[in-house]
């Protein structure tokens, strides 16, 4: 896995979700990281300096995985640009299942009834 600056690593996961559109899924995730071991965090820590944390994300779409990392100052942008990625690709979800509460509702007001009194 190798870390790609953040236009490719966007360039990649929309084709990623391109080629995903009819069949199959892309997995993204993202987590907090200092890209650094364990033991120079210990000697940062002990030394008083400050720990630079950034976002790790990667995605996969079981084949293939990508993966970014993305400072404080960069996260703005992209986060507007993942955002406008995922409205664009989101299209072949499915809508969720609704109850109809409109129709049960007036159905109740037909009958006389609006709520049934509870029982003690």
């Amino acid at each position: 896995m190798v870390l790609l600056q953040l236009d490719p690593f966007l360039n990649e996961l929309t084709s990623m979700f391109e080629r995903s559109t009819e069949t199959g899924s892309v997995w993204v995730t993202l987590k907090r990281s200092t890209l650094k071991s364990k033991a120079v965090r210990n000697k940062m820590a002990t030394a008083g300096e400050a720990i630079e944390y950034r976002c790790l994300i990667r995605a996969t779409n079981g084949k293939k995985t990508i993966s970014t990392s993305v400072g404080a100052k960069d996260h703005q942008r992209f986060q507007a640009s993942y955002a406008t990625i995922l409205k664009a690709h989101m299209t072949s979800l499915k809508k969720r299942e609704r109850k109809e509460k409109k129709k049960s509702a007036e159905a109740d007001k037909r009958e006389g009834t609006s709520k049934r009194p509870k029982k003690s």
